[in-house]
């Protein structure tokens, strides 16, 4: 008769070929020395490794209960590492293909699950512990970026969960704004009072150096790494190696137009005879109350093109006419704040998108589109003297990229903080693929309303 393989050997050789296989995918075979201790665990158990309860004999209920508690929050932190997260819409900047309240499931498997830079951080937080408002990781251990096998690659046109690029320094009295962009605001607005008051103004790069000093000393700022900044859900509309533009609102990838997703958006002025459009409409085509501006007897909305041949049919509209900034306006929010581009939200680029691998010239007229890329998010030591470029304290006219890029932009064209403010996002911001969404919360509902039941188990697209 043939002996009977105690449970416990069976046991421990389930875990151990589940942990052998994952050190492989990890590629980590220091992490091979984790065997013993789930030798130990399983068949010899030396030691007790879940201390905070009796190995033998009964325990209270609150021990229970913690024991419960721990296996949850262990086995959860790892299921958000390496396969997927739960991710809510905060800001409409992708509506309508996602709308503001939507929680998606967001797959880390699809492009490759990144390894945490602090793994040391409190359970299910992303940057601040709630109540006390305090940082929510350490800095004990850092590790370097390393993105595991995934299924696939980011396609053009992919929704897509990444690390807001621009969130590394963060001004604690003023979150909601990138530190970049409140350097470069007060640096503008030093310059406007020295042209009133003296009728002439010093070098862009004077006010940018002031402006930086003076936030320091006025205000708090931490520094966030990459996986502790703010979660960010934008369209990819490029890739690396891709050349981007808008012409009069209508994207362009290398040249050609790209396709409209369904649900995107852009801001129209709907012009009515006087009278005013029945609230329900609105609540019919699922524009929100905090999307609708009135002046006067025009109506200025974000619609889709399905909105805007259902708006134009209402008796009492006259005209409906999307509202695009002219070409050669400069706005000195778009990326790369250059003048002489004269570009904006609507007449964009041509920008080309780094590709990891590929060397390009720099000079002081060009570094303007990389620096961010050469001294953040590639961490090297940037600095220009006169006309010479250092890198590294060596003088350079070239540059090798060591990261692919993405363009992200929203869907709701005309009110999303995104690449075109911004610029590229590096691969190592990338985070995971929303695959579909599993709940709704319409905060201007009320009652039941509040749940968008049609939108359980939708698929993104």
């Amino acid at each position: 008769m043939t002996p009977k393989i105690p449970k416990k050997y069976i046991r421990f050789a389930i875990v151990a070929i589940i942990y052998i296989l994952v050190v492989i995918w990890i590629g980590n075979y220091w992490l091979l020395l984790g065997l013993p201790i789930i030798f130990d665990m399983y068949i010899t158990e030396k030691v007790n490794w879940t201390f905070w309860k009796r190995r033998n004999g009964p325990n209270s209920s609150f021990i229970e209960w913690l024991d419960a508690l721990i296996f949850a929050i262990i086995a959860v932190t790892l299921i958000n590492i390496f396969f997927f997260q739960n991710y809510r819409i905060p800001t409409p900047s992708m509506e309508k293909s996602l709308l503001v309240g939507d929680h998606l499931f967001v797959s880390k498997l699809a492009y490759g699950p990144r390894m945490p830079n602090t793994p040391i951080a409190f359970p299910f937080t992303q940057h601040t512990i709630p109540i006390i408002k305090t940082k929510s990781w350490s800095n004990l251990v850092y590790w370097p970026y390393k993105r595991l096998k995934g299924t696939g690659r980011v396609k053009r046109f992919d929704p897509v969960v990444f690390n807001f690029p621009e969130g590394d320094t963060v001004v604690l009295e003023e979150t909601a704004v990138s530190y970049y962009e409140i350097i470069r605001r007060n640096a503008r607005e030093m310059r406007q009072r020295d042209n009133y008051v003296t009728l002439s103004s010093k070098p862009a790069s004077y006010y940018l150096t002031a402006a930086r000093k003076e936030l320091w000393e006025r205000f708090n700022i931490i520094y966030r790494p990459v996986d502790r900044r703010d979660n960010y859900v934008k369209r990819c509309v490029g890739l690396p190696g891709d050349t981007i533009s808008v012409r009069s609102g209508v994207l362009y990838v290398n040249s050609d137009p790209a396709p409209v997703n369904e649900g995107q958006q852009t801001t129209y002025g709907v012009i009515t005879d006087g009278n005013t459009i029945n609230p329900k409409a609105f609540e019919r085509l699922k524009i929100a109350k905090s999307d609708q501006y009135i002046s006067g007897s025009t109506y200025y909305l974000p619609l889709t093109k399905q909105n805007v041949e259902a708006i134009s049919k209402f008796v009492n509209v006259k005209s409906v006419q999307p509202l695009f900034e002219r070409e050669g306006e400069y706005d000195p929010k778009m990326f790369p704040y250059d003048p002489t581009l004269k570009w904006n939200q609507d007449n964009y680029g041509p920008l080309w998108i780094p590709v990891k691998g590929t060397t390009v010239k720099l000079d002081t007229s060009s570094l303007h589109l990389y620096d961010h890329v050469i001294d953040i998010y590639e961490e090297n030591d940037l600095r220009v003297e006169g006309s010479t470029i250092y890198i590294n304290g060596t003088p350079a006219d070239t540059y090798t990229f060591r990261m692919d890029y993405y363009f992200m932009m929203g869907d709701n064209r005309h009110n999303s903080a995104d690449s075109r403010y911004w610029g590229f996002v590096p691969e190592d911001h990338i985070i995971g693929k929303p695959r579909f969404i599993w709940l709704s919360i319409n905060k201007e509902a009320e009652g039941l309303k509040k749940i968008r039941f049609e939108r359980f188990c939708k698929r993104v697209r």
